[in-house]
């Protein structure tokens, strides 16, 4: 497959090196220093499912550059969608599909409108990564999964030999029966931990072992999960158990990235995490106190700091 990245930070750049490390034909889109430490130094993946170095990549900050592709990695920060949605138009061929690997619940309804229905799919990871520095990936824990599928369940045979062909790159990838579902099983998750570990400044592991710490992060995602359900989202009688173990399952040391932008001084996904369960806990007359807490908590430092 012709593969395009967009943009090769710390999800797109660890799935699109091991597509890449696979023999595909990868580009990774990518700005500033990780860009100029790419094309200097290669890009290095340091992960317990194997550590990868990639050198002599094709790293570029101009789509134009790379023309159409079969497949689309999109895992932009949720403010950049739209910009980088237009960015993308060049990267389109009359197969061309984009899996977003995204947070949130609104990506394809962004992206659809630029890109097309038939080009954009729906994607959710389950994979803890962050840029130790410029030109190297670090993936913590063994997890380092994607479902994709489109929203409207209808089949999609050149999406489903996309998804083939990673697998057989080792890409642990399912085609998802209903992605809407996923998508939201996804938030309900990364919505509590990403506001707990946020707002605590605290890994997964001190979080568990307190016990109110631990009580705040499932109070955190049953407003969501009670937001969904709103919503129309019929989540399966199981999934608070599963919930229960994914917590379970986390490594001590997990951070979301929210949590790790936060350290970092960059700017937050807030307003599309905890602050779109606030907004559609108002649309939908859902009290979600322990989200709005953690939104107001958070607020200051959404922008960043100011370098």
């Amino acid at each position: 497959m012709r593969v395009a990245v967009m943009a090769a930070g710390a999800v797109g750049g660890y799935f699109g090196a091991r597509l890449a490390a696979a023999g595909h034909d990868v580009a990774f889109i990518a700005r500033g220093a990780h860009r100029d430490a790419i094309r200097r130094d290669g890009l290095r993946i340091e992960s317990a499912l194997g550590d990868l170095h990639l050198n002599d990549i094709n790293v570029t900050d101009d789509p134009q550059q790379v023309g159409p592709v079969d497949l689309v990695l999109f895992a932009v920060k949720l403010w950049d969608t739209e910009t980088a949605g237009e960015q993308t138009r060049p990267l389109l061929g009359a197969h061309t599909r984009v899996i977003t690997l995204q947070n949130g619940v609104d990506s394809v309804e962004r992206l659809a409108p630029i890109l097309g229905d038939e080009h954009t799919i729906g994607g959710a990871t389950y994979v803890v990564t962050n840029i130790a520095k410029p030109g190297v990936i670090r993936h913590t824990g063994s997890i380092a999964r994607v479902r994709c599928g489109r929203l409207d369940r209808r089949p999609d045979a050149i999406l489903a030999g996309y998804v083939d062909q990673m697998k057989r790159a080792s890409i642990d990838i399912t085609l998802a029966e209903d992605m809407l579902l996923d998508l939201w099983k996804k938030f309900v998750l990364l919505s509590g931990t990403s506001s707990i570990t946020a707002s605590t400044r605290q890994p997964l592991g001190v979080i568990r072992d307190d016990d109110d710490m631990r009580a705040f992060l499932f109070k955190l995602m049953h407003e969501t999960l009670a937001v969904g359900r709103a919503a129309g989202i019929v989540f399966p009688q199981g999934f608070p158990a599963e919930l229960e173990n994914a917590v379970t399952g986390f490594s001590p040391a997990m951070k979301a990235s929210m949590a790790n932008d936060l350290e970092a001084g960059n700017r937050l996904e807030l307003d599309w995490l905890a602050g779109k369960v606030v907004a559609l806990g108002r649309k939908y007359a859902i009290a979600t106190p322990a989200q709005e807490a953690v939104y107001a908590i958070l607020k200051p430092y959404r922008m960043g700091r100011a370098r």
